[in-house]
């Protein structure tokens, strides 16, 4: 089964059934659409299974099909773009529009979030080309005063995103910067006029960081008890110089301590000597044996 809707606001939609369905501004339409544009009962389309037919219900009143002006009818077919009044209106099959949208939108890279607060947090998807402006004809519409019909152009150029001013009378400015062409980065302020919007996109390669080849386990731990067995034998080299050079003093030491030790013995055996000779001398004495 189609749909007609409105382009620039989905929700604002009705489905084909039979016999007719009924558009225009007043609201005992099957659409109605708030334009004062737009006649009370403006057209209708008469639904035949698959076969439609646009019917112009106001004499000269503003409408036409791809471009092209109806007088009185034509034929309908999916993917027709219809307008009424100031309105776009689009013929589709609900079907295939959502598989488009999920293919179109799993290929995004690049994006706009908007800042002003009238529509702040909205984010925009930005196409291969995309155009932006006041005109209902652009891809992302704006209806502020102060935007040029069209403003500026979002081109994507092998994953990089450009911005380039269509000749605006308010002005291109990036980061803050008037300009009239400029590669856009991830994190950019992007502004048209007043109307500010964030960039939202992947990274430069520079911001990406490059990871080095680990050392295997193996080979470091290799080349640590490398390391450690050669402190080791620099420590026992110094150890052992150290004591060859302390066994001589050691020695000498030691032999001096020793002959220290026996003089004085020496001593005390002759101090005992005599004093058992002078004790002997007096008890023979006393004897009368000298």
């Amino acid at each position: 089964m189609l749909k007609l809707c409105d382009v620039k606001d989905a929700s604002q939609s009705v489905w084909l059934v039979a016999p007719r369905v009924t558009i225009g501004r007043g609201n005992q339409c099957d659409l109605t659409l708030a334009d004062a544009s737009i006649a009370k009962l403006h057209a209708e389309i008469l639904v035949d299974g698959e076969d439609l037919e646009l019917r112009n219900l106001v004499a000269g009143g503003q409408l036409s099909v791809n471009g092209k002006a109806v007088e009185s009818s034509c034929k309908l077919q999916r993917n027709d773009r219809i307008q009424l009044g100031d309105r776009n209106l689009a013929v589709i099959d609900p079907k295939i529009t959502r598989l488009k949208a999920a293919a179109a939108s799993a290929n995004v890279a690049w994006a706009l979030r908007a800042n002003h607060p009238a529509i702040a947090g909205r984010v925009f998807p930005v196409r291969e080309t995309s155009v932006v402006g006041r005109s209902d004809d652009c891809d992302l519409t704006f209806s502020m005063s102060h935007l040029s019909r069209r403003h500026a152009r979002l081109e994507v150029r092998d994953g990089l995103l450009f911005v380039v001013d269509l000749g605006s009378a308010n002005g291109t400015f990036l980061n803050n910067q008037r300009v009239t062409e400029s590669r856009v980065r991830r994190g950019d302020e992007l502004r048209f006029d007043s109307l500010s919007f964030s960039v939202v996109g992947p990274a430069d390669d520079i911001d990406k960081t490059t990871v080095r080849q680990a050392v295997t386990l193996p080979e470091a731990a290799r080349q640590s008890a490398a390391l450690d067995q050669a402190m080791q034998r620099g420590r026992i080299r110094e150890s052992g110089k150290a004591s060859s050079a302390k066994e001589p003093v050691s020695a000498q030491n030691y032999a001096g301590d020793s002959a220290a030790a026996g003089s004085r013995g020496w001593m005390w055996v002759g101090l005992l000597v005599a004093g058992a000779a002078v004790a002997g001398y007096f008890w023979a004495q006393g004897q009368g044996l000298v």
